[in-house]
């Protein structure tokens, strides 16, 4: 059981839970004069079927990457050493027809095809990242990037399709009322964990490079060598804190509580820390450069509890 939970980054699957459940706590949380539609059994069945396309995810990436995963990191090997490889493809499809499945119903009773056809576009997107995206220049780190900000937008649009008619207002039809929630901050949220997990993947690309090379995968640390893609991650790293202060400055834009600032405040003196390490002693920084980002995405979506 426990390398099968190994396998499917159960880690991982938690902070997809902790996050949609922080967007639900965090629009209800800020909103407490609005009457909020939403059902729990059906945002808890939006939970589930995202978990398992990750778990999917994870099982089939882990089949593709066999030969890699022998060279990079032998000691946490789970496929030929406690599973054998058809239980990966067995797993992954079955998990993403329940999943899919669900998205049916969710689109069928919500009376929208969004649920649908996100659940095959992120299907999709993991199995080509496993079979061939992984190895193209850029477009695999760009993908996972993406999902973890696909998330978030995917709990605040389960809110709009409930809470927000498409229908001309009538005073005297309760369908055509809305309820309009300030998202801003969740999607603020959304557009860091891309950016901080593409900064990541790139990392990642660097520590890799003895397995990638025997994949031949065209990655940017092989392309423009582990240096100048270290400094692209980095930088990459410090665009959250140039996007905050744009829309301070240019909107409305606030964070809705000091804790919340706080602890954002603290990750960007941290990354912009990292930045400034690496230039001046390379070599050490680069053993700590990937800690980081074990706290960092957690702790960001945790301030939407806060």
């Amino acid at each position: 059981m426990i390398p099968f939970l190994k396998l499917i980054r159960v880690k991982n699957l938690v902070v997809i839970l902790l996050t949609m459940i922080g967007v639900a706590y965090h629009l209800r949380k800020h909103h407490p004069y609005e009457v909020i539609d939403f059902n729990s059994i059906q945002y808890g069945l939006l939970i589930f079927s995202t978990l398992i396309i990750a778990a999917a995810g994870h099982l089939i990436n882990d089949y593709f990457d066999l030969k890699a995963d022998r060279v990079n990191k032998p000691e946490d090997l789970v496929l030929s050493k406690y599973l054998q490889k058809r239980w990966a493809i067995l797993g992954h499809w079955l998990l993403n027809f329940l999943a899919f499945s669900i998205a049916i119903y969710l689109s069928w009773s919500l009376h929208t095809l969004l649920f649908v056809f996100i659940h095959l576009v992120s299907i999709n997107l993991l199995w080509f990242y496993s079979v061939s995206w992984k190895r193209k220049l850029l477009l695999g780190s760009v993908v996972l990037a993406i999902l973890p900000a696909l998330v978030i937008f995917l709990s605040t649009w389960y809110f709009q399709i409930l809470n927000e008619s498409d229908q001309a207002y009538s005073p005297y039809l309760e369908q055509t009322w809305s309820t309009y929630l300030n998202y801003h901050y969740a999607q603020f949220l959304a557009i860091c964990a891309f950016l901080v997990t593409l900064s990541r993947e790139i990392l990642k690309d660097v520590h890799d490079m003895p397995g990638d090379e025997l994949l031949n995968a065209n990655t940017i640390p092989r392309k423009i060598g582990a240096k100048k893609a270290t400094w692209l991650a980095l930088i990459t790293l410090q665009f959250p804190s140039v996007l905050f202060v744009t829309l301070s400055i240019f909107s409305a834009f606030a964070i809705p509580s000091k804790l919340a600032a706080f602890t954002l405040g603290t990750l960007a003196i941290l990354f912009f820390g990292q930045l400034v390490w690496y230039a001046l002693q390379p070599e050490k920084a680069s053993k700590w450069l990937l800690f980081v980002y074990k706290i960092a995405i957690p702790l960001g979506l945790l301030t939407l509890f806060f």
